[in-house]
């Protein structure tokens, strides 16, 4: 039998606004909608996930360190922390697993400061500007990489 693969899923700041916040940017469907998504998808992938959402550099970087035995990647949005975090670059770097960055919107279509993704650098792909797709194709990456 195929072991089953565990994959961290973090949701950086503002999404738990998703719904509300920006709907001509980011949608109208909620994050309890996009966990419910990515829940279905992992399990026709045959992984296991563990998801969250915070807000804190720091509680991100808490959360990657606290579960890096458990996962086997990392699909992470990291939202506006993507364009300046480097100690967030570095905690992805640290843990040494697989990780795929996505975004709903086209970060590169954006203001210019958006453009550049620091955290992009510890990431073996990333994924951008589809949508709640961004995070399926993201998950799908992983597992053909595992």
């Amino acid at each position: 039998m195929k072991k089953r693969r565990n994959i961290l899923v973090l949701h950086g700041p503002n999404l738990n606004l998703l719904g509300e916040r920006e709907p001509a940017v980011y949608g109208r469907k909620t994050l309890a909608e996009l966990n419910r998504s990515l829940v279905a998808h992992a399990a026709r992938l045959g992984l296991s996930l563990r998801i969250f959402q915070r807000n804190g550099e720091g509680e991100l970087l808490d959360l990657l360190h606290r579960h890096r035995r458990w996962a086997d990647g990392v699909l992470i949005n990291p939202g506006a922390y993507a364009h300046y975090s480097y100690a967030l670059r570095d905690g992805l770097a640290a843990v040494d697993l697989p990780a795929v960055e996505v975004h709903l919107s086209d970060i590169r279509k954006r203001e210019s400061w958006r453009r550049v993704s620091v955290t992009a650098e510890s990431c073996r792909a990333m994924t951008a500007g589809k949508g709640f797709r961004s995070y399926l194709e993201g998950l799908t990456r992983l597992a053909r990489e595992l």
